[in-house]
């Protein structure tokens, strides 16, 4: 065997077989996954690359790899990442690998802080429209212009095909969303530029016809805009606290895609989860500024003068019924770390210390938001009520099962 040629289309066929033999669920999406860490190709390279001959070493990575995926463990520890929307995240045996239902309690987030934190960032930079600025319309027209440009890139970074998208598989939605965040980004930067420049031709001074300013014409305009313009404010920058941040998705995506705008402070019981998410914060190139990471039980770290300064506590903590724990699949149950699935006889053990926590970690209107166990949604949901929370909603995953809960601190305590 050793002397045999073993193609990239050859090894993805006996890889599918030999896992499907095994009982594998999706073995051709395993396989492709399995090769694609062996080899460092994109899914979709595969399949332009079907004749190339894997070498040595990339055969004995994939053997292996084989083998651990014939006993059940997980993809996401085997390849050692895994994508969550718009980053790339390490993984690691005993830490819970980052699930899609996670995503979209970044997306309640991320909503939150736009719709009541932050400022958009199209408006962030207000232009004032002087009453003798003959020019303002030609700036209008260049901003204009540039709102096309961007829908054009837009449309630029959505323009794959269905082949691509049946070959990329989910991977295609982080990498469009990546390019249209670019392009917002793209456009955003050149409507503050031509912005500027006319800010710029505004404060101009008025010239008589020897081009000679005219005494106090430029101290009027200055007096004007003065009175024009708003008083200039500081940016607001939101704050969040994660609780069990495992490999650090939650935060680093919030950071990530919203970044100079958000900083996090992250918890862990587990040591191997706050290394990993050290690492996957590095990577990204973030710093200890932005997300701050702590091993500790909880919100047992968190100075007492930070009490009450969080706009928004999220969390996706253990809470796997323990009847359940015992129905779960072979990979999960004996893979993944139990002491973050685990969340007691209800699924809510851990759930109700944060609640307890909420009304001293946030501020006045703060956000607190949890994934939960799908039979445990409602009895969550009253438990805030009851707490005193407002704004007690219940959110959807893709499957339409109820997945998160998310309600409103109004009356934040202070502990004596």
């Amino acid at each position: 065997m050793a002397n045999e040629i073993w193609t990239i289309k050859r090894c993805l066929e006996w890889t599918k077989e030999y896992l499907a033999e095994r009982g594998e669920e999706h073995p051709r999406l395993s396989a492709e996954w399995l090769l694609c860490a062996a080899t460092g190709l994109a899914r979709i390279d595969l399949y332009m690359r079907m004749d190339e001959t894997l070498n040595a070493a990339q055969l004995e990575t994939m053997h292996a790899a084989v083998v651990r995926r014939a006993k059940g463990e997980p993809l996401q520890y085997i390849t050692g990442s895994t994508q969550f929307r718009m980053i790339d995240v390490a993984c690691a045996p005993g830490v819970l690998i980052p699930r899609p239902e996670t995503e979209m309690l970044v997306e309640e987030v991320l909503n939150y802080l736009d719709a009541e934190v932050l400022s958009p960032e199209a408006a962030a930079r207000q232009r004032v429209e002087l009453p003798w600025n003959d020019e303002v319309e030609q700036a209008r027209k260049a901003e204009a212009a540039l709102a096309d440009e961007r829908a054009t890139a837009e449309r630029r970074a959505a323009n794959l095909t269905a082949a691509d998208e049946a070959a990329l598989g989910s991977d295609v939605l982080g990498s469009r969303a990546y390019a249209e965040e670019l392009a917002d980004r793209e456009a955003e930067e050149a409507a503050a530029q031509a912005a500027e420049a006319e800010a710029a031709k505004a404060a101009e001074p008025e010239l008589d016809e020897y081009g000679i300013a005219i005494e106090g014409a430029d101290q009027k305009m200055a007096s004007a805009q003065d009175a024009a313009a708003p008083a200039p404010t500081e940016p607001r920058i939101a704050r969040v606290l994660e609780v069990g941040c495992g490999t650090g998705c939650i935060s680093l995506s919030l950071a990530w895609e919203r970044r100079g705008h958000v900083t996090c402070t992250a918890t862990d019981i587990e040591l191997r989860a706050i290394d990993l998410a050290t690492k996957n914060r590095d990577a990204l190139g973030l710093t200890a500024d932005e997300v701050a990471f702590s091993l500790t039980n909880l919100v047992s770290s968190i100075p007492r003068e930070e009490w009450g300064t969080f706009d928004v506590l999220v969390s996706n903590p253990p809470y796997i019924p323990t009847d359940v724990m015992r129905s779960l699949p072979h990979e999960v149950k004996d893979f993944e770390p139990d002491l973050a699935l685990e969340g007691g006889a209800d699924g809510l053990d851990i759930f109700r210390r944060l609640l307890n926590a909420a009304p001293y970690m946030l501020r006045a209107g703060g956000l607190f938001a949890c994934e939960l166990y799908e039979g445990a949604l409602d009895a969550a949901a009253e438990l805030c009520r009851q707490a005193g929370l407002s704004d007690v909603r219940i959110v959807h995953d893709l499957t339409d099962r109820p997945r998160i809960v998310r309600a409103i601190v109004t009356e934040p305590k202070q502990r004596q």
